[in-house]
């Protein structure tokens, strides 16, 4: 869901409905269009149209995501967008999840060559993770013309792999607190760091009139305070108009002591001398994990078992945070690495894990479990009443992770149904 603040009003938008906000700064007339991420945690994608009536009005972008989860949601990434992709100047990027940057190559692909502005490490992450999706969605294709379900024959996937090799040349990159001048002098850029994942930014957009000054803040999605492994959200100090992420706006999610947590979770799961299967995103959960257990474990808090990284994803993030040391707590060198971690790159490796017994860590994505090679550790671990299932992120409406989150007692895998055992969540 999305919340905007336009002096002094509160307004929220529904998932999926395109809805205009108008304000003007003097001749200049501003036009705000949603076209996701309301009444939903996906899909982000923000228009905004400047018009000061001597030219064609500018367009530009914040964020351009991906609708995930729930099939419904999912459908909407195939309809139209209400706009020329070829009259769009500019994308200006949140970060790089991808319900946040996800839609950007099928934008390339209709059309669009104007310039995509994001941090350093926002950029090394997009070249990781858009390439990723790509990839899925041309395997979901290929496998739906061999099986024959899909209604669209032949089946085609969003967008491919050719379609981000076209994006990848379209990215700049700009540093946090750098005010950058575009369109002319109409609008200034400043990306303050949202503490989110490596390289996540809030987006400060100033529209400059020829009297006024309106400045309209985009959070992006916001980091925890005090987090061990990135900054905390910068505080903004002014904003005319503000859209605020609010995923989990209606709880209070906040774990008191997270390391006891994560002591008490680990523990439990080694004493029954079983694995701990941790499902983590790739981007920042997997990470954050891995500083954690080094914690931990060389304190004497967590016993010193086997721990594997079976993640190809998550090992290629992990690699890139040496590369941009000001942009997270941890410095320079190996931080990832301890005596017992294993980094699982191969596919015959990560299908030897299903034979080992524990006591042992595995970490695998995705973390919502919809795919990845968390499901065939799901499918062998998830029956035995030894091992343990730790769910670590949020899991979205439709997702295996929400529903054993939901205390389903059936989960099907491989065409069988599993009969889950040992499941924790934080």
């Amino acid at each position: 869901m999305t919340f905007v603040k336009a002096w002094g009003l509160w307004l929220a938008y529904p998932c999926g409905v395109i809805t205009r906000a108008s304000f003007s700064v003097n001749t200049m007339d501003v036009t705000l269009q949603f076209l996701g991420a309301a009444h939903c945690v996906t899909g982000s994608k923000y228009l905004l149209t400047l018009d000061d009536h001597t030219a064609r009005p500018h367009q530009l972008m914040v964020d351009c995501g991906l609708f995930q989860g729930l099939k419904e949601l999912r459908l909407r990434n195939r309809e139209p967008l209400p706009l020329t992709a070829a009259g769009v100047e500019l994308v200006v990027l949140t970060h790089a999840h991808i319900d946040h940057s996800g839609y950007l190559p099928k934008l390339v692909k209709d059309g669009f060559r104007g310039r995509i502005l994001c941090t350093e490490a926002t950029a090394d992450l997009l070249n990781i993770m858009l390439l990723d999706s790509a990839k899925l969605q041309e395997e979901e294709a290929a496998y739906a013309n061999k099986k024959g379900y899909s209604k669209h024959h032949p089946a085609e996937p969003l967008y491919t792999q050719t379609d981000v090799e076209h994006l990848l040349p379209l990215i700049e990159t700009v540093a946090y607190d750098a005010p950058v001048s575009l369109l002319d002098g109409l609008l200034t850029l400043t990306f303050r760091d949202a503490g989110h994942i490596l390289g996540s930014a809030i987006v400060e957009l100033a529209v400059q009139g020829a009297q006024q000054r309106k400045q309209l803040v985009f959070s992006g999605d916001l980091g925890r305070y005090d987090n061990p492994v990135l900054f905390d959200p910068t505080p903004i100090a002014t904003a005319d108009v503000l859209l605020v992420e609010s995923t989990y706006g209606d709880r209070d999610a906040r774990i008191d002591d997270p390391e006891a947590e994560l002591v008490k979770v680990v523990t439990e799961a080694l004493d029954r001398g079983g694995v701990l299967l941790i499902a983590a995103f790739a981007v920042g959960r997997t990470q954050t994990l891995l500083y954690y257990l080094k914690k931990l474990i060389a304190e004497g808090r967590v016993p010193r078992v086997p721990v594997y990284v079976d993640s190809p994803m998550g090992i290629r993030v992990s690699d890139l945070y040496p590369r941009h040391p000001s942009a997270h707590r941890l410095g320079h060198g190996n931080i990832f690495d301890f005596p017992g971690v294993r980094f699982v790159t191969e596919a015959q490796e990560s299908k030897g894990l299903n034979a080992k017994t524990g006591p042992a860590i595995i970490i695998s994505s995705s973390g919502m479990l919809t795919g990845g090679r968390i499901v065939h550790h799901l499918f062998n671990r998830l029956p035995r009443p030894q091992d343990t299932l730790l769910l670590v992120g949020y899991q979205a409406e439709g997702t295996r992770g929400r529903r054993l989150q939901n205390g389903e007692t059936e989960i099907k895998m491989f065409g069988e149904i599993g009969l889950p055992h040992q499941i924790r969540h934080f």
